[in-house]
């Protein structure tokens, strides 16, 4: 089997997969897989660029993914009535004034000698800029949160179109791992990790944490669609009518036809996204990433330079993931930064880009449908299977009980059967780089 067959072979399975929920379980739920298939291989296409070309290792995904959505919530979201005259001009003066301290003190780090005392000017700045930091921002943000706090309590966002969050969710992601990349990514691979992913859990404890910005745990709601609402399509008596003809009652084709509107949005981005991958991969720039990644002493002796094309696709990168987070809240309707959690928006991307093949984008591709199928389809095939295996047991068993209720866990043991499965018998992947 050539490698056509081969590849066209491995997504013509997953189809079938995805299908099978189709005729099996409900429509919703295979559209479903497919949208969120769309948005994971997008994540996955980013991590790729980053390891796949460069071999960074980025374990700090699930933060860039957190600023697309905050992205979406900032610019699609109208803004708060009163917020940004009670203290939105406070935050912003606050803001600017602690990024004149860090300037500040790195002018003064610069213009003096090294010695006590541009340490004790250093330390001088930074104590002075703090408190007024704090002493400006603390009272804006009490005024902007007493704002009807059960609903807003937030400045909210500028109430432009949310297709316009996506490139600046990428926007956010990409400025962020400039800085994290002008600080880090002279870091050995393993302390690189443990940076990207410190600096994540900072991005979601602000987050969780600033109110005046996202509501923190009580999540920002009602985020604007691209899309017609359910509810709207339900009342149109015309599309009714053509759903009727087709066999759907309103609710269910209302439901249907919403996420096929999703599924040909991130179709688009992420074509767009794969073909400027695959140009750049095959450009002489992308072949100098892979010669810096294969071997950096040879490149550097080559006059090449490793720090700043380490530091461009360490950003491009993570602006592909700051697209697909904002995708993503753009769909849920909502941000939720409590659920940004490392499992979901690191492991589970990594196992896609193993899999699917490290190197490849069409793997990525392939990766981000297959693990997501699975982490999706795992825990009702467990249940399903416990429930056969303990079919013959008394009722009230404390077995019986135990296998039941370790369902919920097959996810987990499934992805690292998988993950084990493909680097014993695929190394490279399902569709290794070639």
């Amino acid at each position: 089997m050539n490698e056509t067959m081969k590849n066209t072979a491995l997504f013509a399975i997953v189809a079938v997969m995805i299908l099978s929920v189709g005729f099996q379980s409900s429509w919703n739920s295979a559209l479903l897989i497919v949208a969120m298939g769309l948005v994971s291989s997008i994540m996955a296409l980013g991590v790729n660029l980053q390891w796949g070309f460069a071999g960074l290792f980025n374990v700090g995904i699930m933060g860039f993914v957190a600023l697309g959505g905050l992205a979406a919530v900032l610019v699609g979201m109208p803004p708060t009535e009163g917020a940004f005259a009670a203290g939105g001009l406070g935050v912003i003066s606050a803001l600017l004034l602690g990024a004149g301290t860090i300037i500040a003190a790195i002018f003064v780090m610069r213009k003096m000698t090294p010695g006590w005392q541009r340490t004790l000017v250093v330390i001088a700045v930074l104590i002075a800029g703090f408190f007024l930091f704090r002493g400006l921002l603390d009272p804006s943000v009490e005024r902007i949160e007493e704002i009807n706090p059960a609903q807003t309590g937030y400045l909210g966002g500028l109430g432009l179109p949310v297709l316009i969050a996506w490139p600046v969710g990428g926007i956010f992601a990409a400025a962020a791992a400039w800085v994290i990349g002008k600080t880090a990514l002279g870091l050995r691979s393993d302390y690189l990790a443990i940076a990207t992913l410190g600096i994540a859990e900072i991005i979601i404890a602000v987050l969780k944490n600033e109110d005046w910005l996202t509501r923190g745990v009580k999540n920002v709601i009602g985020v604007p669609r691209p899309v017609p609402y359910e509810i709207d399509l339900q009342n149109n008596p015309s599309f009714v009518e053509r759903a009727a003809g087709l066999g759907f009652d309103p609710v269910e084709g209302s439901t249907l036809y919403v996420k096929l509107l999703y599924i040909v949005l991130f179709a688009a981005v992420l074509l767009i996204l794969m073909w400027m991958s695959q140009r750049a991969l095959h450009s002489p720039w992308g072949r100098m990433l892979r010669a810096i990644r294969d071997n950096e002493t040879a490149a550097e002796a080559m006059g090449k330079d490793v720090t700043a094309r380490h530091l461009q696709v360490f950003i491009l990168g993570s602006a592909i993931c700051g697209i697909a987070g904002a995708m993503m809240t753009t769909m849920d309707g909502q941000l939720t930064p409590g659920t940004y959690q490392p499992l979901r928006f690191t492991f589970l991307i990594w196992v896609m880009v193993i899999v699917g093949g490290s190197g490849n984008n069409l793997g990525a591709v392939l990766g981000g449908f297959l693990i997501w199928f699975l982490w999706v389809q795992v825990e009702p095939m467990g249940l399903w299977l416990m429930n056969v295996i303990t079919a013959g047991m008394a009722e009230g068993s404390a077995l019986k009980e135990h296998l039941i209720e370790s369902a919920a866990h097959m996810r987990l043991l499934t992805m690292g059967a998988v993950l084990l499965l493909v680097l014993r018998f695929s190394p490279r992947g399902l569709i290794p780089e070639k």
